[in-house]
Order: C-alpha cells, then structure tokens, then sequence
C-alpha cells in the first residue's frame, strides 16, 4: 500500500464512508463501546496485530468496555494518510460494523 497524506477532500470522503468517524485536533478519530472489557480487550488485541501487519500503531485508551481511538502518520508529518484510512476500515471490520 503507497503511504500518502490525504487531501482534505479524500478525508472528507474517507470520514464519510466510515461510520462514527470524525476528525478530531488532525487526528482520525472514533469510541467504540463493546459489551464489557473482556470484549474491547479482545478487539485492542485483534486491532493491534491488524496494525503491526501494516507497520502503523493507533493511538488509543481503553477505559472498562470503551476504547477511544485516534489516528495520524507521524513519519508524515501527522497528517492523515492513506494506512490511517486503511487502520480504520480493518477496525470496523474487527468490529462487526
């Protein structure tokens, strides 16, 4: 996958096509709520391996059954890319959404 910074138009249109997603201080942003810790952990733990596989790790807090996730390409200056974009879409498969 080409690891690009995305124009503001391509964020518009990734924001809309991901549902609950937002931008948030530059950053891609979303809280997932699952149905108690042992689920969101479960889903931190299938999101993270998904992460490693494309070399780009969230920026993300869990707090009991939440999990508030942000995203950004540091290596691009923190602007939202074409792997943020891509993170999110296997984050909302991993999620049943």
């Amino acid at each position: 996958m080409e690891k690009r910074a995305l124009t503001q138009e391509e964020i518009k249109t990734a924001v809309a096509d991901l549902n609950g997603w937002s931008v948030q201080d530059g950053k891609l942003a979303k809280e997932y709520k699952f149905g108690s810790f042992a689920a969101a952990l479960g889903w931190m733990v299938a999101a993270g391996v998904e992460a490693d596989k494309l070399d780009h790790h969230p920026e993300w807090k869990n707090v009991y059954n939440r999990v508030q996730v942000h995203l950004v390409t540091h290596d691009l200056g923190n602007q939202i890319s074409t792997l943020d974009v891509a993170l999110a879409e296997k984050m909302e498969k991993l999620a049943g959404r």
